[in-house]
């Protein structure tokens, strides 16, 4: 609760620094704003090469959009992905980065790491407002899924910045924390369906069988909340169908969790933050 009380009346400086995050990110670049679409679509080509061409990777066709697109598949993927590795890398520093700033004067701290999602939110927007159009063009039927989307976004939001959260109070103690967790997103990338169907660890799984009592390998591989939100925006964006109800509870489980933990780590170094730093 006090938090919330805290950020009412900051309604003003979030929003200048929400403002300054968007505008000073492609801050005296060529393309400006446009380097949001640009990354993801050089990351879609990258990908799209190596694994459909190269691998030959073959997801199944969209059930029931019947759509067979590698790289709208991808992207209905990679995109949250993505935004959910920023908003954690740019929380994670943002105490750091405004070190100075935390020094000079008092303010409600959480503004920083909030700011910085809201920033990547706006970007995030364009990115899927694009993705959605290209759905459209190879024949897909999202718009019914729209809203449903909307809330996914949100939810996969609150879920990177309860991680984020904690990582920034963490990184404040510990520096190393930033170079651990760029590995740590590294292996968590390749451990979520992202570039690669998750029938290919199913498959693998029947074939190995139980690794402890009876749970396998893809029990285990299914507990990463990560592959839950891929399978969630898959399911509503490419498949044009309602994700499972477990899918949606475990996403809900592991946000309510994420947001728990960051909001009880920040809240409890928050006063004392400019001593820290």
């Amino acid at each position: 609760m006090n938090v919330v009380t805290e950020l009412r009346g900051s309604r003003e400086l979030l929003a200048n620094l929400t403002r300054r995050e968007v505008k000073g990110k492609y801050k005296r670049t060529l393309l400006g704003q446009l380097w949001s679409l640009v990354n993801p679509l050089a990351q879609m080509v990258i990908f799209t090469v190596v694994f459909a061409f190269i691998i030959r990777m073959e997801p199944e066709p969209g059930d029931p959009s019947g759509l067979d697109v590698f790289a709208v598949w991808l992207m209905c993927g990679l995109l949250p992905w993505s935004f959910f590795a920023n908003v954690v890398n740019g929380g994670m520093s943002s105490l750091v980065a405004n070190e100075n700033l935390i020094k000079k004067v008092w303010f409600p701290r959480i503004t920083l790491p909030l700011s910085s999602t809201f920033s990547l939110v706006f970007t995030w927007g364009i990115e899927m407002a694009v993705l959605l159009v290209a759905l459209l063009v190879v024949g897909g039927q999202p718009l019914l899924f729209v809203p449903a989307t909307l809330l996914a976004m949100a939810v996969l939001a609150l879920f990177a910045l309860g991680v984020a959260l904690t990582l920034s109070i963490a990184n404040v103690y510990f520096r190393d924390t930033q170079h651990f967790v760029g590995i740590i997103m590294q292996a968590w990338f390749y451990a979520t369906p992202i570039v690669y169907p998750v029938s290919l660890v199913t498959e693998a799984s029947g074939r190995l069988g139980p690794v402890v009592g009876s749970v396998t390998v893809a029990d285990i591989y299914r507990l990463n909340p990560m592959e839950r939100f891929a399978e969630v925006f898959r399911n509503l964006l490419y498949d044009n169908r309602w994700p499972d109800l477990d899918s949606i509870a475990m996403c809900l489980g592991w946000t309510a969790v994420a947001l728990a933990v960051g909001l009880w780590v920040f809240g409890r170094h928050e006063a004392r933050l400019a001593e820290a730093l």
